[in-house]
């Protein structure tokens, strides 16, 4: 067992670079940091904005970084040369998270102003579709590993919901707590996936999603066991 630690201003998010050993750090102070998590060496910062970055992501096929900010922007840098390979307005409130598709040219954002949008950045990052129907602030957004057409956002309004990339309304929505949501994570183990959302009731549920016969039926059968 190792103990990794790196004094710095305060950390907003943090991701692993699939291969390499990096951590990627969202810094309060509008900068990130490529940290070697190994070495415990920072190899590479990036001053990006005066506004907090709370979500920064690799994408490791582009040797790229994508970061939100609260001033709404999405920047996109090369991690190996530091080029600044586009900026955007992308949304009107602060960004609080980013998730990149697996094998998609796409990036999900979610914000203050309570919508989640699709960008396609084989299209210039286009804005392709914006999902909307929570309440609240979106505070995080998660892939299902099973069916990457299908993710979840946790939001303060309470909720969960569930949307496929081809619609712009959720397929489902659950309201398992009695505060706001900050988290919602996919587990997948051998046959049986679950999800786990983490809320301001200070409780962390998990629940499993039944069997179905082919994946695109999970999420019309959400008869849920939920672990307490």
């Amino acid at each position: 067992m190792k103990t990794f630690e790196r004094r710095s201003e305060r950390v907003k998010s943090i991701d692993l670079h699939p291969t390499e050993s990096w951590a990627l750090l969202g810094m309060h102070s509008g900068d990130v940091c490529v940290w070697n998590y190994r070495s415990q060496v920072t190899e590479k910062t990036f001053e990006i904005a005066e506004s907090r970055v709370r979500s920064a992501k690799f994408i490791a096929r582009k040797d790229w970084i994508v970061i939100g900010a609260d001033d709404g922007f999405i920047r996109v840098y090369n991690y190996n040369t530091w080029e600044n390979i586009i900026e955007f307005k992308a949304h009107s409130d602060f960004i609080r998270s980013l998730i990149v598709h697996p094998s998609h040219p796409y990036l999900l954002s979610a914000s203050d102003d309570k919508e989640i949008k699709l960008w396609d950045w084989e299209k210039g990052w286009e804005c392709t579709k914006t999902f909307q129907g929570h309440e609240h602030y979106v505070m995080k957004l998660a892939f299902n590993p099973i069916d990457t057409n299908v993710f979840a956002s946790a939001s303060l309004d309470h909720t969960v919901k569930f949307w496929d990339l081809g619609s712009s309304d959720p397929r489902s929505s659950i309201n398992g707590h009695t505060e706001g949501l900050n988290s919602v994570e996919f587990l997948e183990t051998g046959e049986k996936l679950y999800f786990l959302t983490g809320s301001d009731d200070h409780t962390i549920k998990d629940y499993r999603l039944c069997v179905a016969s082919s994946v695109k039926e999970i999420l019309g059968m959400l008869e849920l066991s939920a672990a307490r």
